[in-house]
């Protein structure tokens, strides 16, 4: 019988993210593995230890392999993939930022979705959703033109989920 492993507090995942064990560190970096965390305000979604981690940066996806070098960036709506060996695991993201620091990819997103979750119907829910807000000044063309970005980066995610 196994013990089942209580999800990591916000807090505790903060912690990890801030101060992984050097023990931890050696053993990612010896055997070539990225560890990639996924941070919402509400919860920590994932920490896991993968091959690749593919961001979808706002202005086009960046491939992340074990010692690559140090890098903040920008996310855009999209899917966010971790590889190891033939298994993918896909993720929704929306918008954020990413740092890739020593074989460690934080991810602090809005909102973090398994693309399996993600359908053509939630996706044109939220293109709909767009169409309708108002866009008569700057910050309601932005707020528009973001709901916009979301909902194509959902559909695009939907798009590729087997029927």
């Amino acid at each position: 019988m196994t013990t089942p492993v209580p999800e990591p507090t916000l807090g505790e995942a903060a912690y990890r993210l801030l101060l992984a064990s050097e023990v931890t560190e050696l053993d990612e970096i010896e055997h070539g593995k990225v560890r990639c965390t996924i941070v919402t305000p509400e919860r920590a979604v994932l920490d896991a230890v993968c091959d690749m981690v593919i961001l979808p940066l706002f202005d086009g996806e960046l491939g992340v392999l074990a010692g690559r070098a140090p890098f903040v960036g920008q996310l855009g709506p999209g899917e966010l993939r971790l590889k190891t060996g033939n298994a993918v695991a896909r993720f929704f993201v929306d918008g954020g930022f990413a740092q890739v620091r020593g074989n460690v990819v934080n991810v602090l997103t809005q909102k973090a979705i398994p693309a399996k979750d993600v359908t053509a119907e939630k996706a044109e829910a939220a293109r709909a959703e767009a169409d309708g807000l108002a866009a008569t000044d700057e910050v309601t063309r932005t707020n528009r033109n973001r709901a916009v970005a979301r909902a194509r980066g959902m559909a695009k995610v939907a798009a590729k989920n087997p029927v």
